[in-house]
């Protein structure tokens, strides 16, 4: 895929590489691949190393469906190409103190990028999703609500045919070049409102 994102400072490529498409190519992962993935998920870093990140995922047709039904209709019309899906969790507390965790979803996001930069690595993409059930979450991957909360869903696979997707989504599959500017999302020293 030609790649049109040219950074503003010296970043490696990796960073630019890393897109989220929409059209997938079904057939199965190479044997291995989940369990890279989940290893480099494994490596996140975290608050007081809790990895307080969940990953309940899916290739057998019958898990799949599962996780698929979680997503909202726009977003499983899409994923179900892809031989991996999956929805990522953040427990809620510490597991030493049972003190409530703050910093899990922000930990779980360092997961999620984990994964995502890794699926390059090996030449897949990787889309993460907020369009989903929560309640589905819990309740059909046997995940408890009161332990963890549901933060993304994902897709993972080879890059397929944007020409499958449906019409309305076509248009939107290109690699854009749109971010903000530095100054829009950092401050140096302190924040100031403009």
């Amino acid at each position: 895929m030609d790649n049109p994102r040219i950074p503003l400072a010296p970043v490696d490529r990796l960073f630019l590489d890393r897109w989220s498409p929409r059209a997938f190519d079904p057939p199965p992962l190479p044997a291995g691949t989940v369990e890279t993935l989940i290893e480099a998920v494994r490596w996140a870093p975290s608050c007081f190393n809790e990895q307080p990140w969940l990953l309940v995922w899916g290739t057998s047709a019958e898990d799949r469906a599962r996780i698929l039904e979680v997503m909202s209709d726009r977003n499983r019309s899409w994923a179900k190409e892809a031989p991996l899906v999956a929805v990522f969790f953040a427990r809620r507390r510490f597991d030493e103190s049972g003190k409530p965790n703050r910093w899990a979803g922000f930990d779980t996001g360092a997961g999620w990028m984990s994964l995502a930069l890794q699926a390059r690595l090996l030449g897949l993409y990787a889309h993460g999703m907020g369009g989903f059930s929560p309640e589905k979450a819990y309740s059909l991957l046997g995940v408890p609500e009161a332990d963890f909360e549901a933060m993304c869903c994902v897709a993972v696979g080879r890059m397929g045919d944007p020409n499958k997707l449906p019409e309305a989504m076509r248009e939107r599959e290109k690699m854009g070049t749109e971010r903000r500017e530095p100054g829009n999302i950092s401050a140096e020293g302190v924040f100031k409102k403009g």
